[in-house]
């Protein structure tokens, strides 16, 4: 198979991403309907409605069709590895244009929007894993605005502890209150560096709604801050309600002795994603 037809696979994987939300995002919504009253069942209902209508017509489920955010898991036998970046630039191109996609790469200093996504000074948002095999597996996480401006970075002293973590993660998530369009899901990387944190807490977003980290410590944790951040009673869009996050995750890494990093990453109920499995032959599947 041509490596143009891999191009379009990607585009069909961003498209995927754009118009169908993955089943585990729309069950926990659902089950967040059946919860709630008033205003806030009122606006989950437009939030399902929204996600059927853009399904069935193949439309991007927002307005802010997000930055182009890709974690690609290549096996080192995989041989089109030297040419990957460049279809997936290509990918970006053409799903630009035929989705389409809002170009949101505005540049830092000027402002200007450059009409396009699929660079940022030539360099794609792009988190590159190797792994044995000759498959390449690649994930797009198309990433809004409004959620990822809540975004943290706490360098803790190790003094802190996790029940600092608790009551930052708990804390930033009540003051964010509607901006990230909530019902949210929320990333936590704790450990590492303060870039390693950050990135660990975005790969805690791939893991599907619902199901918890395989640490039972870490699991119960997550159980925790489920259970107090939707105490506050932030809710749907922030009108008030039951469910103001269908989940948290956290991620982990070792850290210096001497600092305790933590990064807060959160994702708009409209939490994106979608897979696509290269094969050695160049035939592909999206899911």
């Amino acid at each position: 198979m041509a490596q143009k037809d891999i191009s379009k696979g990607i585009v069909q994987l961003i498209r995927k991403a754009e118009t169908e939300l993955p089943k585990d995002v729309i069950v926990a919504l659902k089950n967040a309907y059946e919860l709630e009253k008033g205003i806030a069942k009122t606006q989950l209902e437009v939030m399902l409605k929204n996600i059927d209508v853009a399904r069935k017509t193949g439309r991007p489920i927002c307005q802010d069709t997000g930055v182009q955010t890709f974690f690609v898991k290549v096996g080192l036998d995989f041989p089109h590895i030297n040419t990957l970046k460049d279809l997936i630039t290509d990918g970006v191109k053409k799903a630009t244009v035929v989705v389409p996609l809002r170009p949101n790469n505005v540049d830092p200093f000027t402002g200007k929007n450059h009409g396009k996504n699929d660079s940022w000074d030539d360099v794609l948002s792009i988190t590159w894993d190797f792994v044995k095999g000759s498959d390449a597996v690649i994930t797009a996480f198309p990433k809004g605005g409004g959620s990822e401006n809540m975004s943290k970075l706490k360098m803790f002293e190790p003094s802190a502890g996790i029940e600092g973590v608790k009551d930052f993660v708990v804390s930033e998530m009540i003051k964010a209150g509607g901006n990230p369009c909530p019902p949210t899901v929320v990333g936590v990387g704790i450990g590492g560096g303060a870039d390693l944190a950050m990135k660990l807490g975005k790969i805690a977003l791939l893991r599907p709604v619902g199901v918890r980290h395989k640490d039972k410590t870490i699991a119960k944790m997550e159980e925790e801050l489920i259970r107090r951040i939707n105490k506050s009673g932030i809710g749907p869009m922030g009108l008030g309600g039951k469910t103001t996050v269908l989940d948290v995750h956290i991620e982990k890494a070792h850290r210096h002795p001497a600092s305790l990093p933590v990064g807060l990453v959160v994702q708009c109920w409209a939490a994106r994603k979608a897979d696509m499995i290269i094969h050695a032959d160049g035939t592909f599947e999206v899911k």
